[in-house]
């Protein structure tokens, strides 16, 4: 009991802490690390992809997301039709283009 007679100030309000500000410092702390570990580095990666798909050109060796290797021979908005082996053509949407093959 004499603890919390301590606590009050003598009008009635609660004295020490720092308040709301101290209760969220945190959870803003949690947050600011989380941006610039997780949200930061894919927001890169996200724009490296977005402009390899867009510098896609007739010629270029690409390996799809579903681990097809081909050679791109027809471009359109959309899509791109790649050359699995001789005579044989997929039509595949841009977005699966997962990187372009480094020749080996």
């Amino acid at each position: 009991m004499v603890g919390v007679a301590n606590a009050f100030n003598g009008q009635g309000t609660v004295t020490g802490g720092a308040g709301i500000f101290g209760a969220l410092t945190p959870l803003i702390l949690i947050f600011v690390i989380f941006y610039f570990l997780l949200i930061v580095p894919q927001r890169r990666k996200e724009r490296a992809h977005r402009e390899m798909i867009n510098n896609l050109k007739k010629g270029d060796k690409v390996i799809t997301s579903g681990g097809i290797y081909g050679t791109i021979v027809k471009l359109k908005k959309n899509y791109v039709e790649i050359e699995v082996d001789d005579n044989t053509r997929l039509r595949i949407q841009r977005n699966f283009i997962s990187q372009l093959r480094r020749e080996e």
